[in-house]
């Protein structure tokens, strides 16, 4: 099809509206940390460093940031198991409910963050406190697994949508075991899918906010709390920039690496 050269003016003009809206305010945050000024005026005097050294020996920061990292990698781990069983149970297998299942499995993306917070808090609180264990990180990980388990069933299940079961047969009628079938047949064709949606399952669980407000409790503060906590007080406002501008990059690198692992598995990838 070919566009009239008003109708490639156009198209042009509002995708570059759009990426100056999602964008700019990003820059500004990653200029802001660069700011001397610590009130952060614009345009910046000059640019400094100097705030990054501070947040890198800001203790609660770092503390903030490891437990992102742990709860992120967590939540991972058990999205990746649960997420793959399921997708192999939906896509492999003919049951009574299936679809209701699948249904079931995607549900927790599209519900609001505020509704799955308050119904987890609810839960942990009913079924956990009597039990002695209290809102930490475990919580924290046990909510945020339940929309990274999402990423990955959507995940592998696309990638089982475009990959027939004879292979798997083909291997078994060979005197293949179902281990070695898994290991030699379907792991390196949902490898890339796998190793795809655990990268954005990570990010998705680095960055999160409203369900870790419901379900982390006192003592446990990740990142995206720690920038929410200090963003009111004046003082700490261009080491929250920085973070912020941390917290930006280190989303946008598995991110941008599960991209480019979702076009190639998209091409069909390699055994």
């Amino acid at each position: 099809m070919r566009l009239t050269r008003t109708a490639r003016i156009v198209l042009r003009t509002a995708a570059a509206l759009g990426f100056a809206v999602l964008y700019l305010p990003l820059l500004i945050v990653l200029l802001n940390s660069l700011n001397p000024d610590r009130s952060a005026g614009w345009p910046p005097p000059g640019l400094t460093l100097h705030w990054w050294s501070t947040a890198w020996h800001n203790a609660g920061a770092r503390g903030a940031l490891w437990t992102s990292v742990q709860a992120g990698l967590a939540a991972t781990a058990i999205a990746l198991v649960l997420g793959t069983l399921a997708a192999f149970a939906v896509q492999r297998h003919a049951f009574f409910g299936r679809e209701a299942i699948s249904f079931a499995v995607v549900l927790p993306i599209a519900l609001p963050g505020i509704v799955t917070g308050i119904a987890l808090n609810s839960a942990f609180k009913t079924v956990l406190e009597p039990l002695g264990v209290g809102l930490g990180l475990f919580t924290v990980v046990v909510g945020h697994a339940t929309f990274c388990v999402v990423v990955i069933f959507n995940n592998v299940v696309a990638r089982l949508r475009r990959t027939p079961g004879s292979y798997e047969e083909a291997a078994m009628d060979l005197g293949a075991h179902t281990f070695r079938v898994f290991a030699d047949i379907t792991f390196p064709l949902v490898r890339s899918a796998l190793l795809a949606g655990g990268l954005l399952a990570f990010a998705l669980s680095f960055d999160e906010i409203v369900v870790t407000t419901f379900t982390a409790g006192p003592g446990v503060q990740t990142l995206p709390l720690w920038i929410f906590d200090n963003m009111a007080r004046p003082r700490q406002a261009p080491i929250v920039n920085v973070v912020a501008a941390v917290l930006v990059l280190l989303s946008a690198v598995p991110i941008y690496a599960a991209q480019r692992l979702s076009s190639d598995t998209a091409s069909g990838g390699r055994l």
